[in-house]
């Protein structure tokens, strides 16, 4: 087989390309399969950018196996990922995931966490003393109840990424640091993928796995993604708590959350309705957590009107414009061509399922999680599948 010709190519060479190339592997070692990444320092990836969260609290029964089995993996990411001796740490901390509800979510939530906990998932519903006692430093500000996941937490995204990363070429996967400009395609069945070098790879599979830059890359071979690179961006602040243990992370009705790091360090976020749109602003801005969060942070936990701003960052949320949900499969204009896009800020956590699921669809395989209802086909037919009639991240 010439160099340039592969089974499978995959562009974009995070979490969600790392993985799919190890599926894609154990299922055929003998595949080749090329990771086109742009920038392998990862500096403006979402992966590395992420705040590294996974949760079993969703609405949609789909959404919550895909992450039950990313608890399976996690707890069998270090020896299945080992190569030459040295295993990944993904440092995942199960501090649980606490909710709080005001009276307008009540309702859904309720059945959220009736079909989350007929599903296995650990996930306790709370009343506002049980919140207090899972989280003293709140004050039960807009609290009708809340829902606590205590299989949920938080990892280092890099160590996930590393771990698929390194398994996934010590199997044969080629890393190519390159930038794909343009999917190719002969009739309606894609060809290959033209390098900005000028090169050109051949396979009659290609993956989209660009994150943010998806709609880009699909643009390239006339199909229309309904997804926006939406700047987010997090606050480290250090405080004087300093209880015992570490405290869930908690997400609160307004959309404001706090995620405890340990000691008196905590990670703070929030979206607004006028966040940026485009590629070109990764700046952490200071002042937005000082002028519109601090304050609303305050009027919940009252203690934090005293801290030191210690650091932040931002990246891009891949948001789909249709529903929030992922884009996964195969697309029915282009044969071959593949989606796995549009996650509006839940992708990380959702890798392990993704990347088994598109690694399944690729070699004819009968998926083990059917994932078909965020096919792509359904952004052509305007049929939005929404996890919630409010934001719970």
């Amino acid at each position: 087989m010439p160099n340039n010709t592969h089974d499978t190519i995959i562009i974009g060479g995070g979490v969600m390309g790392c993985a799919t190339a190890y599926y894609l592997l154990k299922f055929d070692p003998r595949l080749n399969v090329a990771i086109l990444e742009m920038d392998p320092t990862y500096e403006k990836a979402s992966t590395p950018l992420s705040d590294g969260n996974t949760r079993i609290q969703f609405n949609i029964k789909e959404n919550i196996q895909m992450s039950q089995y990313g608890l399976e993996v996690l707890a069998r990411f270090a020896e299945e990922m080992e190569v030459d001796g040295v295993k990944p740490d993904p440092a995942f901390r199960q501090q649980g995931n606490l909710f709080v509800l005001d009276e307008a979510s009540v309702e859904e939530s309720r059945a959220g966490w009736e079909l989350q906990t007929s599903l296995g998932g650990l996930v306790y519903w709370l009343t506002p003393d049980d919140v207090r006692r899972e989280y003293p430093l709140y004050n039960l500000k807009d609290c009708a109840a809340g829902t606590l996941g205590v299989q949920d937490g938080t990892m280092s995204p890099m160590a996930v990424l590393d771990g698929y990363r390194k398994k996934s070429d010590s199997m044969g996967a080629k890393y190519i640091q390159a930038e794909a400009i343009e999917i190719l395609k002969e009739g309606n069945q894609v060809s290959g993928v033209k390098l900005a070098s000028g090169e050109i790879l051949n396979s009659n599979i290609v993956m989209n796995a660009a994150g943010a830059w998806a709609p880009r890359v699909a643009k390239s071979v006339g199909v229309e993604l309904p997804i926006a690179p939406t700047k987010r961006q997090v606050t480290i602040v250090e405080t004087s708590y300093h209880g015992e243990g570490v405290l869930p992370a908690l997400f609160l009705p307004s959309g404001l959350y706090v995620i405890h790091e340990g000691e008196g360090l905590f990670m703070v976020g929030k979206s607004f309705s006028d966040d940026c749109i485009g590629y070109d602003d990764f700046r952490w801005e200071k002042n937005v957590f000082e002028e519109r969060i601090w304050s609303e942070l305050v009027e919940y936990i009252p203690s934090f009107d005293r801290l030191k701003i210690l650091r932040g960052w931002a990246g891009l949320y891949e948001v789909n414009t249709l529903d929030g949900n992922a884009i996964l499969g195969e697309s029915s204009q282009v044969k071959g061509l593949f989606f796995a896009n549009g996650f509006s800020g839940h992708g990380f956590q959702q890798a392990h399922a993704v990347g088994r699921y598109i690694a399944e669809l690729m070699l004819g395989k009968t998926p083990t999680l059917d994932l078909s209802i965020f096919s792509p086909q359904r952004i052509l037919e305007n049929k939005p599948v929404f996890e919630s009639k409010r934001k719970i991240i």
